[in-house]
């Protein structure tokens, strides 16, 4: 059996995330800037940010959401016949990535000083994935709070806006809540049936 490809993913995102700790330079140069990308045309920014992270604690909760998550979303691709899995992984993963944060740069295309970063959106991706596929799966919230997983997609919806509306912390919850979307959009469009075994 080949590697999944979540390991491939998780362990560049380490190496690129911990190699830019300590240098600002290439922080700098791969950082979502809306700014940068309007104006320089560094395009490859909406993807290049995904792999870099503000500090451990940033990096390890969405590496480990990301473990927890991606390697079944990998298995459930390929239990539902989706054509080449492990290609429809990758796009699933860098469609959210991309597409998460498509809201932001049109919001702060105009603001130099706004800057972006993480995989949260292509992870937030793979999560609402996953409730698709298993919507009745509990996902407990720091081992703690454990409810099915169609039950928590309001919740996490309701908050992702609530935050994004009130811009108190710097978090991008924009990009939470458009990856998200986003993945839960990419596979229910190749296997509408996914819907009725919601209702089912």
């Amino acid at each position: 059996m080949s590697m999944p490809i979540t390991y491939i993913i998780i362990a560049a995102t380490l190496l690129i995330s911990i190699a830019t700790f300590n240098n600002t330079e290439l922080r700098d140069k791969l950082i979502f800037n809306p700014f940068r990308i309007a104006h320089d045309r560094e395009w490859y920014r909406f993807i290049s940010a995904g792999f870099i992270h503000a500090d451990w604690l940033h990096l390890i909760v969405n590496m480990f959401v990301l473990y927890m998550f991606g390697i079944v979303v990998e298995q459930y691709l390929a239990l539902y016949s989706f054509k080449l899995p492990k290609v429809n992984f990758l796009l699933l993963y860098f469609v959210s990535l991309v597409l998460s944060s498509v809201s932001t740069f049109y919001k702060y295309k105009h603001t130099a000083l706004y800057n972006s970063l993480g995989a949260s959106g292509a992870v937030s991706g793979l999560l609402f994935a996953f409730v698709v596929f298993a919507p009745t799966q509990e996902i407990c919230l720091y081992g703690i709070l454990c409810l099915p997983g169609w039950a928590w997609l309001p919740i996490y919806i309701f908050y992702s806006t609530y935050m994004a509306k009130q811009g108190r912390d710097n978090i991008n919850h924009d990009a939470h809540l458009w990856g998200g979307i986003v993945g839960a959009l990419y596979v229910i469009v190749q296997q509408p049936t996914l819907i009725t075994r919601w209702f089912n």
